[in-house]
């Protein structure tokens, strides 16, 4: 039993000696590789077993006091620095390809730095100031190099621009104070791209399509609103740094160094951005590129990747201030608007309600998704500012009637563009219909009192007297003006009044209805007079004057075909 455990005692001194002298021992082969081999997979294992051995004779308390180390650490010391100066020269070659013009850098890290990510391991674990080195190269390169490409790609861009506003375009200023100073630009009442969103919506549809490529858009003659511009370079961007931030991350195994390399294309995006937004007056624009900044953080959520999170925080905090600037410019335009000079003698839609609908309706659209409660609110100044223009350009109409009609024609008009923005049941819409809807009524009693004033007022001030001996009720000599009146030019009136419509109302939908409204108010006139002269003692004898309801309802049938 001693002898057995001595045995085993000795085998296992045996074992732990054997793996000693392998854990310290550097073979003649093992120098060759590490001196004068080529940096391929043979020379990373070899670097991966030189590893292990220094930090086997650093750890390791007992293989410190060994004798046996005294005759092994120079020559491991040596091998060390070999290997260090080795790495170094080698990834700074590396590293300077990527320098070269029209290298595609995404390629080379992938192909060719990844495969020796381990010779930087190494360097990082036994070569800490030549690590350094290395870090500050790639930081320094990567710098230079993605700089020089977004300071590329933004002039490009450039070139592709379409102005699309400029400080004078606004809600409320007159279309002929714009044109005189606005060389080769197109009269802003024909513009509508300042105030509707169009096609421009589209943006948002392909807010993850491939960033443009400027030279083929620029052979092609092709100019775009500046979101897409912003959009474009954003996704650019956005494919970057995810790229770089994810190689980073694998290859230096610590994704801090990301900011350090896009300080610089960060300065250069920058300097660009703060030119373009002080002159920017696109109202539209502006909006859609908070939406597209909103989409492309969740873009980056998505991916998983953090690295651009206080970037596009930064961008959206800055385009807000300008929006708010452009938009009060807007209503402040509504509010200081020269009535006067804004005013023509014509009941249709004005261009300032329609430029205000058009707006509102772009705003609105792009709320939808995100109810963002402050732009409502702005919205709801807007609204109260273009109905206290609307009413004063109404006042300067001389016949009280014409400024219901072009108040009814403005109303409709809001409330139709407003529907096609796929906006019912915004407030803003039921505002506008509830003043339609009053407006009317106003327009169809103005309308029959202009041919029955008569008897609307006998109607509505006698009809409705009890005809008693105690009290003076009307009487035939009371009605028979009045029916024998209506009996005699009915028609004839009915015929202007539908002349009337047609040609006030620009909706010729609209314009029907409310025809239909006047007519149906005139049936309930008349019912009632016609109820007042069957109450009436004698009535009777006017019986074959009065019109009957049925001839009455038919005519309204007939008017209601047309439409």
């Amino acid at each position: 039993m001693d002898m057995g455990l001595k045995l085993k005692n000795r085998k296992a001194a045996e074992s732990k000696l054997s793996r000693f002298v392998e854990d310290i021992i550097v073979p003649p082969r093992m120098v060759d590789i590490i001196v004068d081999g080529e940096v391929n997979d043979e020379y990373l294992r070899t670097l991966e077993i030189l590893s292990k051995k220094l930090k086997f004779v650093e750890v390791d308390s007992m293989v410190k006091a060994s004798k046996a180390l005294k005759d092994v650490q120079p020559e491991l010391e040596r091998l060390r620095q070999k290997a260090v100066s080795k790495a170094f020269e080698f990834m700074i070659q590396k590293l300077y390809a990527l320098r070269k013009p029209k290298t595609n850098i995404q390629i080379l890290q992938q192909n060719v730095l990844l495969k020796y990510k381990y010779v930087v391991l190494f360097l990082k674990e036994h070569g800490k100031e030549i690590y350094a080195e290395v870090h500050a190269a790639y930081v320094d390169t990567m710098n230079k190099v993605l700089s020089a490409h977004f300071r590329a790609y933004i002039q490009a861009l450039e070139k592709l621009q379409l102005d699309i506003a400029t400080s004078t375009d606004l809600l409320g200023v007159e279309t002929r104070s714009t044109g005189l100073f606005l060389r080769g630009r197109e009269p802003i009442k024909n513009r509508s791209a300042v105030f509707a969103l169009g096609e421009r919506i589209n943006i948002l549809k392909e807010i993850d399509q491939p960033a443009l490529i400027p030279h083929i858009a620029e052979a092609n003659s092709q100019k775009y609103p500046y979101e897409v511009l912003f959009r474009s370079l954003h996704k650019l961007l956005m494919d970057t740094a995810t790229s770089e931030y994810l190689f980073c991350d694998d290859f230096f195994g610590e994704d801090s160094i990301f900011y350090e390399i896009f300080a610089g294309p960060f300065a250069v995006i920058d300097e660009h951005f703060n030119a373009i937004l002080p002159n920017c007056y696109d109202a539209i624009g502006l909006m859609l590129m908070i939406r597209i900044i909103h989409q492309h953080q969740l873009i980056m959520f998505r991916r998983r990747i953090p690295c651009l999170d206080s970037y596009l925080d930064k961008v959206n905090i800055s385009l807000w201030p300008r929006f708010k600037m452009v938009f009060d410019m807007h209503l402040n335009s509504l509010r200081s608007a020269n009535v006067k000079t804004l005013w023509e003698d014509d009941v249709h839609p004005h261009y300032v309600m329609r430029r205000y609908a058009e707006f509102t309706a772009s705003l609105v659209h792009l709320n939808v998704e995100y109810g963002d409660g402050q732009l409502d609110l702005n919205l709801e100044r807007l609204r109260m500012a273009v109905d206290d223009l609307l009413v004063k350009l109404a006042k300067l109409f001389m016949k009280p009637k014409s400024q219901i009609v072009f108040l009814i024609n403005n109303y409709d008009m809001t409330i139709a563009i407003l529907k096609e923005a796929g906006t019912e049941g915004g407030k803003t819409q039921m505002h506008f219909e509830e003043l339609l809807k009053s407006n009317i009524a106003i327009y169809v009693e103005e309308l029959l009192a202009e041919h029955f004033s008569d008897l609307i007022k006998f109607v509505k001030t006698r009809a409705s007297e009890e005809t008693s001996s105690s009290s003076e009720g009307p009487t035939v000599s009371d009605v028979e003006p009045l029916v024998r009146d209506f009996a005699s030019r009915w028609k004839a009136a009915i015929e202007l009044m539908h002349k009337d419509v047609i040609t006030s109302f620009s909706n010729f939908l609209c314009g029907m209805e409310i025809l239909k409204a006047a007519l149906t108010q005139l049936l309930l006139y008349y019912t009632r007079l016609s109820e007042c002269v069957k109450r009436i003692s004698g009535g009777s004898t006017l019986n074959k004057d009065l019109v009957s309801i049925s001839s009455i309802l038919y005519e309204i049938k007939k008017y209601s075909r047309t439409f």
